[in-house]
């Protein structure tokens, strides 16, 4: 069975942050690179695109996750949290992050993007361009990088996608380049 198939019958077919049952995606929670129930949700378009800043941020929609935040799966959970992390100003998110609980792996998961840092403290990931980069983005090198610990050799051109943000450097960034996880310096790179 498909991951998209496990993730509908886990939801019976709804969004599981706002219960929606059209325009229906699998997402894929950043920083993991690799498509899998344990890591995916099941969103509908709305979500996504707050999810992704595509559309600006409605916090009266995002109301639904005092019901989700609930949810027996992880990965919900975890997206539960990182968006009451960004909606933490308004106050009521305050207090359902106040009552929610993570086990101290799945918290450090949901810490990953950064969500519960103040914008003064954040590191921020700028592509060669100076384009802010996040967790998720595409980039291609602008570059031949030579990879450490391998013979392998990075062409420049090479898309490196769902890249990962180094939350303590903001000049590192990792990524898959062929079957190798690797380190790549932002200066090196463009979003695509």
């Amino acid at each position: 069975m498909s991951v998209l198939q496990t993730l509908q019958d886990r939801s019976n077919t709804t969004c599981e942050l706002c219960s929606a049952e059209k325009n229906l995606k699998q997402y894929t929670i950043p920083p993991s690179l690799n498509e899998n129930v344990a890591n995916d949700i099941l969103v509908c378009s709305t979500c996504l695109d707050q999810i992704e800043g595509n559309t600006e941020m409605d916090p009266n929609h995002w109301r639904c996750l005092n019901e989700s935040m609930w949810s027996e799966h992880v990965a919900v959970q975890i997206m539960a949290w990182r968006m009451l992390q960004r909606l933490r100003n308004e106050g009521w998110p305050q207090d359902l992050l106040d009552m929610m609980y993570l086990d101290d792996e799945a918290l450090a998961l949901a810490r990953a993007t950064g969500e519960h840092e103040d914008e003064a403290n954040k590191i921020i990931h700028r592509d060669v361009n100076g384009v802010v980069l996040a967790s998720g983005d595409n980039v291609v090198l602008i570059k031949d990088l030579k990879i450490k610990g391998s013979s392998q050799v990075a062409k420049q051109g090479t898309a490196v996608r769902n890249i990962r943000l180094d939350h303590e450097n903001d000049k590192y960034i990792e990524g898959k380049v062929g079957p190798t996880l690797t380190v790549i310096i932002t200066d090196y790179v463009k979003k695509l």
